[in-house]
């Protein structure tokens, strides 16, 4: 057992989520209170920016130099903490070594990915030597993906309390939301496109729904995916794609796997962004699906995806502004259904903008409970979902702490 400095170290610090994470801590724990935490990035001139900007409260805030590249540095971090929370992004282009080293240390670690092919990869390649060291790695811990995962798990958990048996039938609907996309974020969505553009095995692999999921999980149920204006019954609403399902419905159905298929053996599970109702309903879904198919299009190209990036789109480390950040919020809505037809209706809310201001609070909250909630005796190492390592107190710290709201709307 290693006696480690700090209970969580925040890798990326002066990425733009990772200083909106660390503004959170300082406001909500200071520096030198009961949770240790430090910042690491690769600039000591960026840290000490940052750690001035975070004010007073932040004075004595350790900072810590490392390369996201540099395993010797990355494994000195490791060997100060408990848990690294990683802002590093496009994870596919700079996040493997961390993941690595975590592995082999032993250390747990959380991030914000929502690349389900760098996932997938980092579970093919370190699973094993997680499971061995006890290493906690979970990734999405984001918007994408916890209000999806741990929104599936809080409605499955009233529906065994309600009905007494799981819903086999879950859709999730982003009722309301506000926010903008931080150049980050841009970036690792034109990578994973760029990617899919040189290889039909990868576009083969994210068409896959249960593509994240254990080699033997033996799921066979095909799943809906809406990619066109679709009538949705239970909202009575026009809804359209939601492009991060990509992510969140394979996080979900990895964590029915993880979970000895609790949701059932032939569960379904999709989700779209209602629209609103009527023609106006469908000509907002209409048109929302040929916006996103541009945007994809040319993501695809090399030419426009030049354009795009040089000259039309946020750059990483820009993002929304604080005030911005302030007004976001997001709404989204669950409903399931039992296999004997009982139905059931769930909310939740975020208080910020889903991915930046609620993301880092989740985040961090994510890091925390590693730390102090989830002991390795009773969930060991490896690569799991936050529906399979955390429970009820991660809720309420969400809750309590990160802005978000879980409520049962009806059951019947």
């Amino acid at each position: 057992m290693r006696k480690q400095k700090f209970d969580l170290i925040v890798f990326g610090a002066t990425s733009f989520v990772g200083e909106i994470l660390c503004q959170y801590l300082v406001k909500e724990y200071g520096t030198d209170g009961k949770v240790k935490w430090a910042a690491a990035g690769r600039s000591k001139d960026k840290l000490e920016k940052l750690r001035d900007g975070l004010g007073a409260a932040a004075k004595q805030l350790t900072l810590l130099t490392a390369d996201a590249a540099d395993e010797a540095a990355l494994n000195s971090l490791c060997e100060q903490s408990r848990v690294i929370i990683s802002t590093v992004g496009p994870y596919a282009l700079y996040g493997e070594p961390l993941v690595k080293v975590c592995a082999a240390t032993g250390t747990d670690y959380c991030d914000l990915a929502g690349e389900v092919q760098w996932v997938r990869r980092m579970i093919t390649r370190y699973q094993d030597q997680a499971e061995k060291t006890g290493a906690r790695i979970v990734h999405s811990c984001g918007f994408d993906s916890i209000p999806s995962d741990m929104g599936v798990w809080h409605l499955q958990q009233a529906a065994q309390a309600q009905a007494g048996a799981a819903c086999t039938t879950v859709r999730m609907r982003v009722k309301a939301m506000r926010g903008a996309a931080s150049g980050g974020t841009i970036a690792s969505v034109l990578n994973i496109t760029k990617e899919a553009a040189k290889s039909a095995e990868l576009r083969k692999e994210l068409a896959d729904p249960y593509s994240i999921c254990p080699d033997n999980h033996g799921f066979t149920t095909r799943q809906h995916n809406v990619t066109s204006p679709e009538y949705d019954p239970e909202s009575q609403q026009w809804a359209g794609p939601f492009i991060m399902a990509g992510i969140n419905t394979r996080v979900v159905h990895r964590s029915n796997a993880l979970s000895g298929n609790a949701y059932g053996d032939d569960f379904r599970y999709d989700e779209s962004v209602l629209m609103g109702k009527g023609v106006k309903g469908r000509l907002g879904a209409t048109g929302f699906v040929l916006g996103l198919g541009l945007f994809l299009a040319g993501a695809a190209l090399q030419p426009t995806r030049w354009l795009m990036e040089n000259y039309m789109l946020p750059k990483p480390g820009e993002g929304p502004s604080p005030e911005a950040q302030a007004k976001g919020f997001f709404d989204i809505r669950l409903f399931g259904e039992t296999e004997d037809g009982q139905r059931i209706k769930t909310k939740v809310t975020g208080d910020r903008d889903p991915g930046y201001g609620s993301s880092a609070k989740m985040l961090a909250q994510a890091g925390l409970s590693l730390a102090f909630d989830i002991d390795k005796g009773q969930k060991g190492g490896g690569f799991w979902t936050t529906a399979t390592v955390f429970d009820q107190r991660f809720i309420e710290r969400l809750e309590n702490r990160a802005g978000l709201s879980f409520s049962v709307l009806s059951s019947a």
